[in-house]
């Protein structure tokens, strides 16, 4: 069970999300609504979670948001009831307020006693994503202690000043990727092509072109346990990109194209002990071109999508894909990316453990 302790302050409206998302996990939840807390929002708003004056019982963790700057006194003096050894707090601040040395000294105290702080930009309260992605990940999940690397989006390769040569990937499946890991425990680093979302709670790298995804991969996987190359990676770049913009009044152009670098290549030769996932997005049937990239990358695992079938895919809520590994494939019949995602993952640790047990 998780108890959420809800302070009087404008970021106890975000708290329903964050309640609802931490249930979605497949938690109990637990609310504490304090008497001044309910004018910023009444018990209707917790569809998810049972509201309580007190726990029913000891919870796992527990989480005080939106905190304001005399809870966060109270919980740094010892005087706030429900301290337990794994507490999360959020703070809701404002920037004249974050700043001020005894709310900092109330801060430094807590992080000294071990408590998880999760602060937002300029004082106010993190974003209700991060806030349930520190929890969840907090709780020691199957992914705890794993570093993760996850690319996303799709990369742009430039023609001129203002054209480029680009795909239609949203980076929706790989921020579901990142989100679904921090859920499960584990440390997630994001090299965002051409994404303008920011994952809560991961680390966020972005980047435009496949030389600039390439370098940084490169560099991050040195820390990284394993990556996820969700990323829709072009495969040619202009031969000879102009520096300022083509006039229509140039007449006819042509537009010479070169390969582009293989990253999952560079990878493999850098980082040979690294756990590797590649995609392959496919017209048609993914599972020849799926077992292909795998080989030919010495990936552990590929997946494949046809991206030719309606309502999958680029853009898409949902997606439906084949995990193919040396050994086995598994078919995912179309759903949510985030439910496809957390099949990816779960087929991931168990070749990841099974690659283990074998050393």
């Amino acid at each position: 069970m998780i108890l959420i302790s809800v302070g009087a302050s404008p970021g106890a409206l975000a708290i329903p999300a964050v309640a609802s998302e931490i249930a979605e996990a497949g938690n109990r939840v637990e609310v504490i609504l304090g008497h001044n807390a309910r004018g910023f929002l009444g018990p209707a708003a917790f569809r998810d979670a049972v509201l309580v004056e007190e726990p029913s019982e000891t919870p796992e963790a527990v989480l005080f948001a939106a905190a304001p700057p005399d809870t966060l006194a109270r919980l740094a003096r010892g005087l706030e009831g429900w301290l337990f050894a794994r507490t999360i707090i959020a703070p809701d601040l404002d920037a004249g307020t974050a700043g001020h040395p005894a709310v900092r000294e109330n801060l430094a105290i807590l992080r000294e006693d071990g408590r998880r702080i999760i602060e937002g930009q300029g004082g106010g309260m993190a974003a209700a994503g991060e806030i349930a992605a520190g929890l969840l990940g907090s709780l020691g999940g199957p992914m705890s202690g794993l570093r993760l690397l996850v690319t996303a989006g799709g990369t742009r390769e430039p023609i001129d000043s203002v054209r480029f040569i680009g795909n239609r990937s949203s980076g929706r499946m790989g921020l579901a990727l990142a989100r679904e890991a921090l859920r499960l425990g584990a440390e997630v680093t994001v090299v965002a092509a051409n994404v303008d979302t920011v994952e809560p709670g991961t680390e966020h790298f972005p980047v435009e072109s496949v030389e600039e995804l390439r370098e940084a991969v490169l560099d991050l996987a040195a820390d990284s346990d394993a990556l996820v190359m969700a990323a829709a990676v072009s495969d040619f770049t202009p031969a000879s990109p102009v520096g300022e913009k083509i006039r229509r009044n140039s007449g006819t152009t042509s537009l010479k194209l070169a390969p582009t670098a293989d990253i999952l290549g560079s990878v493999r030769e850098r980082y040979p002990d690294l756990f590797v996932v590649g995609f392959a997005a496919t017209h048609g049937d993914p599972v020849v071109d799926a077992r292909e990239k795998l080989e030919s990358k010495g990936a552990n695992l590929v997946v494949g999508n046809d991206i030719s079938k309606e309502g999958v895919g680029f853009g898409a809520a949902e997606n439906e894909v084949y995990v193919v590994g040396h050994e086995k494939e598994r078919f995912v019949a179309r759903a949510s990316k985030e439910e496809v995602a957390r099949i990816i993952l779960d087929t991931m640790m168990v070749e990841m453990g099974e690659e283990r047990q074998e050393w």
